[in-house]
């Protein structure tokens, strides 16, 4: 692949400010095939593929969480964790809004509005994570301690294997 030879997103543009050096990682986008299709396509474990996922605990309260793509959240230890009543994921049209991205192609880097970032603590003992670039079928490597260069990262423990 050509340097670049991938889309320039606002989450490629914001790692390229940031000075984050990242491999572009392209793949056939399929509805619904979520981070399992992408994994076997892009022949890596399913556990290293991290997705970005748009969730609330009020109507304008939306943050993001970063999970293992082999693993669910468990949104009431989230909830716990964050001292909320209540979590849920964000409707399709929400996450949009605030993110400017489109479903299935979220990514934490270069959201329309500054949101909080919650990560699976485990994410950090891995050698390297692809995570979404900010459209669908395009993921980027990058050593998850990037992550918390770019983001300012809150970490948690609510995976649920």
């Amino acid at each position: 692949m050509a340097k670049d030879d991938y889309p320039v997103t606002p989450g490629v543009r914001f790692l390229r400010e940031q000075g984050i050096a990242f491999t572009p990682r392209p793949y056939a986008y399929v509805e619904r095939g979520g981070t399992r299709r992408s994994a076997a396509e892009l022949g890596v474990d399913e556990h290293i593929v991290i997705k970005t996922l748009v969730m609330e605990s009020g109507p304008k309260e939306q943050f993001l969480v970063l999970m293992h793509g082999d693993r669910e959240v468990s949104v009431k230890q989230l909830a716990r964790e964050l001292g909320a009543r209540s979590v849920a994921p964000a409707s399709e049209a929400t996450a949009t809004r605030v993110t400017g991205y489109q479903f299935g192609g979220t990514s934490p880097f270069g959201t329309r509005t500054p949101l909080p970032v919650l990560a699976e603590r485990t994410i950090f003992e891995l050698p390297l994570i692809l995570i979404n670039g900010g459209k669908r079928g395009f993921l980027v490597e990058l050593d998850p301690r990037d992550l918390r260069r770019a983001l300012a990262v809150r970490d948690v423990d609510v995976a649920i294997d």
